[in-house]
């Protein structure tokens, strides 16, 4: 009798339709993560499978080397990549963090607008793009391929990222010091230089870092821009290497050797950018209220 009393009572068979509801909703977000979690699995497992045995401590610091011998590295690759990226950085950098600090504090202003409209649209702007628009500024009226030309094209793109992200970080500055910086009499540029910045300054160390690993995997705008070089190029008004560069252009050469090089390079180039990205959520997490 209570269980026909049970089955007849509304209020446990909305219960039970409830909990028939959340297991069928949860089963599908599991495989829903499975689902995006796939590819993403299949695709590093193929790098590490690939790639794993030819890093070695000499693949690391040697150079590209002619068809035919032995050995050979990504090392002038490595070096041009930091050049590039750090270059890039040292340019975007302060103007981004510049943009997000205007951005956070005037927020119903036509050039507020126009600057945060300007960065959204930039984000969305495919990376070849950027290498077109930097080749027709720099390599064309220098009539040749350059790393300075690279440099700008890693720092159009980095600079939406860094502005719109110090502009939510620094929105989390509690208000209350920026009024007490105030009411001592400092200036507005000294409150945000000596008050806000430091106090957000994990999340500004977090953006940066994003944007600098973002532009470390970045091809096409460096094939019009930076090109390439076999040789360790330090200099920014030459063609300059990047490991991006050494794996498109090792992986469509017709050679086993430079092709394992590739996978090889793509595996560094994966390490790089995943430990950025830990390296920036970490910061993020330690700047996160508990």
């Amino acid at each position: 009798m209570n269980g026909r009393a049970e089955e007849r009572d509304p209020a446990i068979r909305r219960f039970r339709r409830r909990r028939l509801a959340d297991r069928v909703f949860l089963v599908l977000t599991v495989a829903s993560v499975g689902v995006v979690l796939a590819p993403l699995v299949a695709v590093v497992g193929s790098v590490v499978a690939r790639g794993a045995a030819a890093v070695t401590p000499e693949f690391l610091v040697s150079v590209s080397r002619p068809v035919g011998e032995p050995g050979g590295g990504i090392g002038h690759a490595l070096a041009g990549s930091a050049l590039l990226v750090g270059s890039a950085l040292a340019v975007a950098g302060p103007f981004g963090i510049a943009a997000g600090l205007f951005l956070a504090g005037t927020r119903r202003n036509r050039i507020a607008w126009a600057v945060r409209a300007s960065a959204d649209v930039l984000t969305g702007v495919p990376s070849i793009v950027v290498g077109v628009f930097a080749y027709a500024v720099l390599v064309v009226p220098l009539r040749h391929f350059s790393g300075l030309a690279g440099t700008l094209a890693l720092a159009v793109l980095m600079w939406p990222l860094i502005a719109r992200a110090t502009e939510e970080v620094v929105r989390m500055v509690p208000r209350e010091l920026s009024e007490a910086g105030l009411a001592l009499g400092a200036r507005n540029w000294r409150v945000a230089l000596r008050v806000v910045v430091p106090a957000a300054f994990p999340g500004i160390g977090a953006a940066l870092i994003g944007a600098a690993s973002r532009a470390a995997g970045e091809t096409a705008p460096l094939m019009f821009t930076a090109f390439g070089s076999p040789f360790l190029a330090l200099d920014p008004t030459e063609p300059v290497a990047a490991v991006p560069l050494v794996i498109f252009n090792y992986a469509v050469s017709p050679y086993d050797d430079w092709r394992r090089q590739a996978w090889a390079a793509a595996l560094v180039l994966c390490v790089l950018v995943l430990a950025g990205n830990l390296v920036s959520r970490s910061l993020i997490a330690r700047r996160a209220p508990r």
